[in-house]
């Protein structure tokens, strides 16, 4: 409006910031900045003249005699801005609002007044500001009213100072808490997401995974079992028909348990189970023999991350659709985060089972004629799983940072951010499953 040279300086200009930094402690330099803008930088007073010397330094066209000479032009001048800045009062702070946070009205202020220079700030507020709106507009209109205090004039009573502080107090103890849930949250997926760090990396680092499958192994035929055979149960409920079919048409074993049990003068649920285990762990030693133990163990790892990351990106957006919407269930008087946490954990558990019972499917119906078919399968599932096999990861440090450690012979793509694939349908919209209603008047009413 007045035509005022000035610069801006808003965390945009990276290459001049520097620049506008060193010359903002001028005599008559105006520099609007943002919160962002110029932080960890000193404003000094007459300007940094150690730019200017650099400058004239790396100035090939100048020798060495002319050097010295501009030098000591520029250190001479800029003593003399140096003490008329002084004289007039410093760097003077001019800030048009009162910032939600405390700490962030001190920087503001702790930008004047470095180093032992002279300095001053004013803040002007407004009744309309979002901070004053929210929190004391109305106590401090109602003492500009009582006191009868014309507009435009500066208030500096201490009740009015301490109405704002006392609103800041409130806008940053209500940030905190949201952090800290948000924390709480995060927290569930982040001790989830160390597991299966530690799983991976032990899976990468081993050099005999025998053992790793076998456990896997067993609990996927444990769980099938006892889907049939229960535990403690006795033969009138067994289920053996079903097993037996079960085994012979998804899992390739062929096991004649009906006629076992006939034969036998008495026989437990864990006889069947020790069994039906037994003949699983035949089948995959004959496999394993048939084509190599060397071979099998490198497709065995690369079965297993592959299986790892698949699920895991399918659970990590399943919890983000979970926490989406898991604050309705304060509706139903319970408490959210302890409902997020419980069925965050039952997923956890489903992720682990999934991981296993894919796993030994796999490993116990992949039919391989010879070692180069074994490894041509192993390169398919490397191409298939992202080329993201080789990293290992590691928990995050107190700052927050995680190390990620991968074979410089292999590059990887980063991955997007997981989000939910279903998109948000408003109230008065038409319901998705294409029933010609609006959305709450049909499957609304479920959400």
């Amino acid at each position: 409006k007045e035509n005022l040279p000035h610069q801006v300086l808003n965390a945009k200009q990276h290459a001049r910031e520097a620049d506008i930094v060193a010359q903002a402690g001028r005599p008559k330099m105006i520099t609007i900045a943002t919160n962002m803008a110029g932080r960890g930088t000193d404003i000094v007073l007459g300007g940094n003249v150690e730019k200017a010397v650099e400058a004239v330094e790396a100035d090939e066209s100048l020798d060495a005699g002319t050097k010295q000479a501009r030098i000591a032009e520029l250190r001479a001048q800029w003593i003399k801005d140096h003490e008329a800045v002084k004289t007039l009062g410093g760097l003077r702070i001019i800030a048009t609002e009162r910032h939600e946070s405390r700490r962030i009205d001190n920087q503001l202020r702790g930008r004047s007044g470095r180093q032992g220079d002279p300095g001053s700030s004013r803040f002007y507020l407004s009744l309309d500001d979002p901070l004053m709106r929210i929190f004391a507009g109305d106590r401090v209109k109602a003492i500009m009213d009582r006191l009868k205090m014309p507009d435009g004039e500066a208030i500096e009573a201490g009740i009015v100072t301490r109405s704002i502080e006392s609103a800041q107090r409130k806008v940053e103890a209500r940030n905190f808490d949201i952090r800290k849930q948000l924390l709480e949250y995060d927290d569930v997926s982040n001790d989830q997401r160390k597991v299966i760090y530690q799983q991976r990396n032990d899976i990468m680092d081993a050099g005999d995974l025998s053992a790793q499958i076998a456990s896997l192994r067993e609990g996927c035929f444990t769980d099938l079992t006892r889907q049939y055979v229960p535990v403690e149960s006795v033969e009138e409920q067994w289920d053996l028909p079903g097993l037996e079919n079960v085994l012979a048409q998804e899992w390739g074993i062929d096991l004649a348990l009906q006629k076992e049990v006939q034969s036998a003068t008495a026989i437990t649920d864990e006889d069947i189970l020790q069994k039906v285990v037994a003949a699983g762990n035949a089948v995959f030693e004959s496999k394993v023999r048939q084509i190599g133990g060397d071979n099998f163990t490198q497709f065995e790892r690369i079965v297993l991350l592959q299986s790892i990351d698949t699920h895991w990106r399918e659970h990590l957006s399943a919890l983000d659709y979970l926490r989406q919407g898991i604050h309705l269930r304060g509706y139903a008087q319970k408490q959210p985060k302890q409902e997020y946490k419980r069925e965050a954990f039952e997923l956890f558990g489903q992720l682990l089972d999934s991981v296993k019972n894919d796993v030994t499917k796999v490993l116990m119906t992949v039919k391989v004629q010879s070692g180069e078919q074994l490894e041509q399968a192993a390169e398919d599932m490397e191409q298939r799983a992202e080329r993201i096999s080789n990293v290992t990861y590691t928990a995050p440090t107190e700052t927050g940072e995680v190390e990620v450690l991968r074979d410089e012979s292999t590059t990887v793509e980063r991955g997007g951010p997981v989000s939910s694939v279903m998109p948000r349908v408003g109230r008065n919209d038409p319901c998705p499953c294409g029933s010609g209603k609006k959305y709450k008047q049909c499957h609304g009413k479920l959400a």
